[in-house]
């Protein structure tokens, strides 16, 4: 059984949001750090995990993913706050 993770990221100003899914945290999570892939995370320098779920169906985690990106972003602040209130970077302690 695998676990997947549907995830929030973003940079030390808290200027941008970006909302993935893995199936791999602590990995996902060390490429995001170092940059390893062009892209919108790299671009604005998303390297700050504020938020994740946990899913043991992978099309459970894509609908979620889906339904989080449609969301305002007064909507995602919410929800980073009531999980992750001072907004820290909840990998750090893995890497």
């Amino acid at each position: 059984m695998h676990d997947y993770f549907v995830y929030i990221i973003s940079n030390i100003i808290r200027s941008t949001l970006c909302i993935g899914v893995t199936n791999n945290l602590e990995r996902r999570m060390y490429e995001h750090k170092k940059g390893i892939f062009e892209g919108f995370s790299k671009k604005y320098n998303l390297r700050y995990l504020m938020y994740f779920e946990e899913f043991s169906d992978i099309y459970e985690a894509i609908v979620r993913e889906k339904q989080l990106k449609k969301w305002k972003r007064a909507w995602k602040n919410k929800l980073i706050e009531n999980f992750n209130p001072k907004w820290e970077d909840l990998s750090e302690k893995w890497l």
